[in-house]
């Protein structure tokens, strides 16, 4: 378990982060984040086998009946963007949440950008450290923007995180069951893009329901194959 690893000292928080829905063509990035705080390395050895033997790993790797079975059985509800919840997990009190940035934010900034500072801002929002005593997991290789400022967290990229990283891992199902059903919602607003089957991503039929209809309200202006048939 990774995280036996790259945890530099004790008591520490530690938040993990995972984004889904960078390459759709519609619909928003939406981050999946979760908290604990751990008073020693064995409290945390001991979540993380309960985790694992939950069968939390890459959300991809999961079908999608199965990731809503797994998160029940943990016992999380799902909640809406930016509304954070608790639960305790042997022991451990383990906070979690979505946040999401939408089709303006990521064509005014664009998709890293806009991934970045959901994970900032939902790492914020989970915080509640006073010691600074905060190691941030992120799934990929970049940590996040400060602009000037220096981060306040002990940030640490992990390359394909979501599959090396039970916590990360976690984050990543939530994130994705989260999505999905934010995209069957709009299958119900557009059903003729077909958001309940593909999710926005580029599909040769939603590929094909952009050039016959025209981009919707949701799609994403800056993408190619959605700002080659945009209508003046």
């Amino acid at each position: 378990m990774l995280e036996l690893k790259l945890i530099p000292q004790y008591p520490q928080e530690i938040i993990a982060t995972d984004e889904v829905g960078r390459g759709p063509l519609g619909g928003p990035v939406v981050i999946g984040a979760v908290r604990i705080f751990v008073e020693d390395e064995s409290s945390l050895k001991t979540l993380l086998k309960f985790l694992k033997a939950k069968g939390i790993k890459d959300s991809k790797k999961i079908l999608p009946p199965e990731r809503a079975k797994i998160l029940k059985k943990i016992g999380l509800e799902d909640s809406a963007f930016r509304e954070m919840k608790m639960i305790e997990l042997k022991g451990i009190e383990l906070s979690y949440l979505t946040w999401e940035m939408d089709h303006e934010i990521i064509d005014q900034e664009n998709i890293l950008a806009a991934s970045l500072r959901a994970m900032k801002e939902a790492s914020q929002s989970l915080s509640f450290s006073k010691k600074k005593q905060t190691t941030v997991l992120i799934d990929g290789h970049m940590k996040l923007r400060w602009g000037t400022k220096k981060s306040p967290f002990n940030e640490i990229p992990i390359i394909k995180g979501d599959s090396k990283s039970v916590l990360i891992g976690l984050a990543s199902i939530i994130a994705k069951e989260k999505r999905d059903a934010f995209m069957r919602s709009m299958h119900e607003i557009y059903p003729q893009y077909g958001f309940n089957k593909h999710f926005g991503y580029p599909t040769k039929s939603h590929r094909a329901a952009i050039k016959e209809h025209g981009p919707c309200l949701i799609h994403r202006k800056t993408f190619k194959g959605v700002k080659d048939f945009l209508r003046t």
